[in-house]
């Protein structure tokens, strides 16, 4: 996967490297999907929700350039794979779910780990978790149209935040950087995932 996927799309970096290499793909899918952990696409979770590919979340990982001194936000974790990746790169994660059998499978499998600086909380997935914030880097597993300012609010200033935003046929990956109070969203690399529940723009009604 390291080799086929995540190095040949220019994620170099060691840290990177070292926890996909670390971490256990396959311990982090429904055990149906053990076979199919390693593939190059999104992996289905259900209920409109997905495992990041390899690259995407290399990638994402890579613009959102972690420090080992990071207390990171993960929104989305799914089955807390992401989660395990970055508590093998930053200080502590706290990773937000909003299903509560998906919280339970994720703290267990980051237990089966050994991975003790990181921990799962149920919420919906628009509201992060406030009460461990402010965050150094928040990662959204999954599509957005808005990010909201419920979680803005939750990034320090100076912090990185990386969103999948669906546009047109393909998404687009966008790194942003809060400073004085404002977020600024850059162009990073094309990728896409189904859209998150709570990230839609309101819809506009016309007569």
């Amino acid at each position: 996967m390291v080799d086929t996927q995540v190095r040949p799309s220019d994620v170099t970096k060691f840290p990177i490297i070292d926890a996909m290499l670390e971490i256990p793909r396959e311990e982090f899918v429904p055990h149906r999907m053990r076979e199919a952990a390693y593939v190059g696409n999104n992996l289905d979770l259900g209920d409109g929700r997905t495992m990041l590919e390899p690259r995407t979340l290399g990638k994402m990982l890579d613009a959102l350039a972690i420090e080992p001194s990071d207390v990171i936000l993960d929104i989305g974790c799914g089955l807390g794979y992401s989660t395990a990746i970055l508590a093998h790169m930053a200080d502590f994660v706290v990773a937000v779910e909003d299903d509560a059998q998906r919280v339970e499978d994720a703290q267990s499998n980051l237990s089966g780990a050994s991975i003790d600086n990181a921990a799962v909380f149920e919420a919906p997935l628009i509201e992060g978790v406030a009460k461990s914030g402010p965050y150094d880097a928040i990662l959204i597993q999954g599509a957005v149209e808005i990010v909201p300012e419920t979680i803005l609010d939750q990034l320090k200033d100076g912090g990185r935040i990386a969103a999948i935003f669906a546009e047109g046929a393909l998404g687009t990956v966008k790194i942003g950087h809060k400073r004085a109070g404002r977020v600024d969203w850059r162009f990073a690399f094309n990728a896409g995932a189904p859209l998150l529940a709570g990230f839609s723009k309101a819809s506009e009604f016309a007569l």
